[in-house]
C-alpha cells in the first residue's frame, strides 16, 4: 500500500470515531483512562508522520540548494515557514516537526531514538527531550557513549513523561562528562535568545531564554518588582509603610506589575542612551485612524498590530506625540513621480498605512521589517517612485521578487496581484496580495 493510500485509509478510519461527549459517558474510569492513552498514542503516531514529512521538506530546502530549494521556490524564507503554512500549525509546532524529522541527519548517534520513533514506541516530544538533554559529542563524550545513553533513555521513555525524560537525559550527560562543566556553561550561554511573536488573538508573546548569568541579573530585577506583592507588603516601621503605601492599593496582579515595570525600564533605557544600542531614541508607537473614525468616536489601530484600539487610546497616544495627515486619492496616498530614486520618508509612512506590512501572501512581517519595492523596476521599466507603483516587501521577499522571476501587477481599483514564475506555476496564475492594514480594509469596505 502506498503512503498516500495508507494515510487516506487512516483518515477515513479516524473519522468513524465518535467525537460526541455522550459516547464516552458510560465508560468506567479504567476504560476512560485506557482510551485516553490509546488516543494519545494515535496522536503521537500522527505527529511522528508529520515530523518525517517535515524532515523531508527541510532536506529539499537545504541551505546549500539556495533559491532552488523547495521552500524558496514556493516563496518561503525557511522550511519551517513552509511547513507551518502547509500544516496550518503554529510556528512552534512547525519548528518542532522539522527538528524531530531531521534527527537522523543532525544527530546520527540517536539511532535507538530514531528506531523507537519510527516504530511508534516513542513520541516526537520524547525524542526531542532526549536529543536536547543529551546534547552533542564533545572532547569528553564521544558518539558511542551518547548512542548507549540514547538507547538507555529510549527504553526508559515508557515510564517517564517528556519533561522528566529531559531531566533524566541531562543527568546522564552530567554523569558522562563531569569534567566539562565550563564547556557546558559556555554552551548554555550560546543558547541565550529573545524572540517576539505576535499572536492571533491580538496579544504578543516575548520569550526570553536566559543562561544562568543573565537569569541572575534579570531575576534580581524581577524580584525587586514583584516581591512586595507576594503575600502582601510587609514593613518594619511606619516610615517605610507610608513611603510604599501605594503598593497596597495597586489593583494590578504580580504579572501585570512586572510587565508594566519592565516596559518602563526599556523605554527609559532606550531614550537615555540611544546612541549606543538602538540609535533612534525611545520606541515609537504609530497609531492609525481615519478622520471618519475620529468624528464618529470609532476606533483606530496601532501599526503592526491586528486588533483595534479605542478612540480614547488613540487620543491618549496622539496627545503625547505628533500627527501626520495622509491624503488618499482614489485609494492611494500621494506621489512624487521620478523626481526621487528612493521612496521618501513620507511615502514610506504612506505605504505603511496602506500595506500594513509585507504584502506577500502568508508573510507577517510588520512595516518596520520591510523595504519599498518598485513594481515597475526603476531601471528596467523606467518605473516611477509613486506610492501606487510601490509596495512593501520584507527583505527576503524583495530579493525573491528580483532574483526568481516573481512579478507584481497593480489592478484598476488599487489591488495588487503576485504573478509566480513559470517554474512555480506554468500557467502564471496571479495570486491576490491583500493589504495587511486594518485601516485600509475598513476604508475598502466603507467604499
Amino acid at each position: 500500500m502506498s503512503p498516500s493510500t495508507a494515510i487516506a485509509s487512516a483518515i477515513e478510519a479516524a473519522r468513524s470515531i465518535s467525537l460526541a461527549d455522550s459516547a464516552y459517558s458510560p465508560l468506567s474510569d479504567d476504560e476512560l483512562l485506557q482510551l485516553t492513552r490509546e488516543a494519545a498514542r494515535l496522536q503521537s503516531l500522527a505527529a511522528t508522520l508529520t515530523a518525517v514529512l517535515a524532515g523531508e521538506i527541510a532536506r529539499r530546502s537545504a541551505p546549500a540548494l539556495g533559491q532552488a530549494g523547495l521552500a524558496q521556490r514556493r516563496g518561503h524564507r525557511t522550511p519551517h515557514e513552509l511547513v507551518r503554512v502547509t500544516m496550518g500549525s503554529t510556528a512552534r509546532e512547525a519548528s518542532s516537526a522539522v527538528r524531530v524529522g531531521g534527527l537522523s541527519t543532525t544527530h546520527p548517534w540517536l539511532g535507538a531514538v530514531r528506531d523507537s520513533l519510527s516504530s511508534g514506541e516513542l513520541s516526537p516530544a520524547a525524542a526531542e527531550a532526549i536529543a536536547s538533554g543529551l546534547g552533542v559529542p564533545s572532547a569528553g563524550v564521544d558518539t558511542g557513549q551518547l548512542s548507549l545513553a540514547a538507547a538507555h533513555l529510549a527504553a526508559e521513555a515508557a515510564l517517564l513523561d517528556a519533561d522528566r525524560l529531559q531531566r533524566r537525559a541531562r543527568e546522564l550527560r552530567d554523569d558522562l562528562d563531569s569534567s566539562s562543566i565550563a564547556d557546558r556553561e559556555a554552551e548554555r550561554r550560546t543558547r541565550r535568545a529573545l524572540t517576539f511573536r505576535r499572536r492571533a488573538d491580538g496579544m504578543s508573546h516575548l520569550s526570553w531564554t536566559m543562561d544562568p548569568e543573565t537569569a541572575a541579573a534579570v531575576g534580581e530585577l524581577y524580584d525587586r518588582v514583584t516581591s512586595p506583592c507576594l503575600g502582601g507588603p510587609r514593613f518594619v516601621d511606619l516610615a517605610s509603610a507610608i513611603a510604599a503605601s501605594h503598593i497596597a492599593d495597586d489593583e494590578r496582579t504580580t504579572e501585570q506589575l512586572a510587565s508594566d515595570t519592565f516596559l518602563e525600564l526599556l523605554r527609559h533605557a532606550a531614550d537615555r542612551d540611544s546612541s549606543q544600542l538602538l540609535g533612534r531614541g525611545a520606541p515609537q508607537v504609530r497609531v492609525l485612524v481615519t478622520a471618519a473614525a475620529i468624528a464618529a468616536r470609532g476606533h483606530g489601530f496601532i501599526e503592526g498590530q491586528s486588533d483595534p484600539v479605542s478612540i480614547e487610546t488613540v487620543e491618549r497616544l496622539v496627545c503625547s506625540g505628533t500627527t501626520i495627515d495622509v491624503t488618499l486619492l482614489s485609494g492611494q496616498p500621494l506621489d512624487v513621480g521620478r523626481s526621487e530614486r528612493l521612496f521618501t520618508a513620507r511615502q514610506r509612512l504612506a505605504l505603511a498605512v496602506r500595506d500594513g506590512g509585507c504584502r506577500w501572501p502568508d508573510c507577517e512581517r510588520p512595516p518596520s521589517w520591510t523595504e519599498a519595492h518598485h513594481i515597475n523596476h526603476w531601471a528596467r521599466d523606467h518605473g516611477s517612485t509613486d506610492v501606487a507603483a510601490g509596495i512593501l516587501l520584507c527583505r527576503h521577499h524583495h530579493l525573491l521578487a528580483h532574483n526568481n522571476g516573481w512579478e507584481i501587477r497593480a489592478g484598476d481599483r488599487g489591488e495588487y496581484w503576485l504573478v509566480p514564475p513559470p517554474a512555480v506555476d506554468p500557467s502564471r496564475t496571479p495570486r491576490p496580495m491583500p493589504t495587511k492594514s486594518r485601516v485600509m480594509r475598513e476604508l475598502e469596505r466603507a467604499s
